[in-house]
């Protein structure tokens, strides 16, 4: 699933390929708005909280869109379209003044807002470390209201920090030396929002060090413990472990650690 440091790249890009171009034809096909023209719109630019991307038309609008597992953004050149294996995904087409084409592919959060809503829209959604506004008092707050629940559970919910994906959280818990499953109260909470947020910025900004949470970019080697089950530790040679649920995660997502540098009284 993309993170919230992939969909900070994401906007970049798609800023630097489509913003302030005019749509001359296009529509939604997914969503409560689904069969709206975008033509006569122009892209004023792209923004993002968590995992969320908002894309500015102007006058007035913003589609809101999240791509789960599942979704991307395509941009083809004049004459192109995307693979004929792709059409029947297409959520969103805007042909643009240039020739080029902007493609929405299989994202199932679709929707066409008034500009002026899209606050409340996502103001369920924590401080993200990624925005102007980033509030790490207020994070480490949340994070602090949630000390009950398993560490990895807490930092999924994108109420408490917006953007922290699986990835993240499983390398965050390995850096913090806390066991994943330990209560999110047995942890610094300042400290762990300060590195989250220290980690999510390289991650975003650096070239080159797209989710390397090791600094190490050789194959096998830019991660800790996430998708490394059965391989030695880095830091300490003991065999990482995995299971296959995180507690109260409807999406049931894996959760590596190492035994020895994650205790489990940590």
């Amino acid at each position: 699933m993309p993170e919230g440091d992939s969909v900070y790249r994401l906007a970049d890009r798609l800023r630097r390929q489509v913003a302030h171009r005019r749509i001359v034809a296009g529509e939604l096909r997914s969503g409560t708005a689904a069969g709206t023209s975008l033509a006569g719109l122009a892209i004023g630019g792209f923004d993002t909280h968590g995992k969320h991307l908002v894309t500015t038309l102007d006058p007035g609008w913003a589609l809101h869109t999240h791509l789960l597992m599942q979704g991307s953004w395509s941009v083809t050149r004049a004459g192109r379209s995307v693979p004929a294996r792709l059409r029947s995904a297409v959520r969103v087409r805007a042909s643009l003044d240039d020739g080029s084409t902007l493609w929405g592919i299989d994202m199932p959060v679709v929707e066409m807002l008034r500009a002026s809503s899209v606050r409340a829209a996502l103001a369920h959604l924590g401080p993200d470390p990624l925005r102007p506004d980033w509030d790490a008092a207020e994070a480490a707050r949340r994070l602090r209201s949630a000390a009950d629940r398993p560490l990895v559970a807490a930092l999924l919910d994108q109420r408490i920090i917006a953007g922290l994906g699986n990835l993240w959280v499983n390398e965050l818990a390995f850096l913090s030396g806390a066991h994943p499953f330990a209560p999110a109260g047995a942890v610094d909470a300042d400290a762990l929002v300060d590195r989250a947020a220290r980690a999510l910025r390289l991650s975003a900004t650096v070239a080159g060090m797209y989710q390397v949470t090791t600094g190490d970019r050789r194959p096998g080697r830019s991660h800790w413990v996430a998708g490394r089950a059965g391989k030695p530790c880095l830091r300490c040679g003991t065999m990482i472990r995995v299971r296959a649920e995180v507690a109260d995660d409807p999406q049931r997502r894996r959760t590596w650690w190492c035994p020895f540098c994650q205790p489990s009284g940590s």
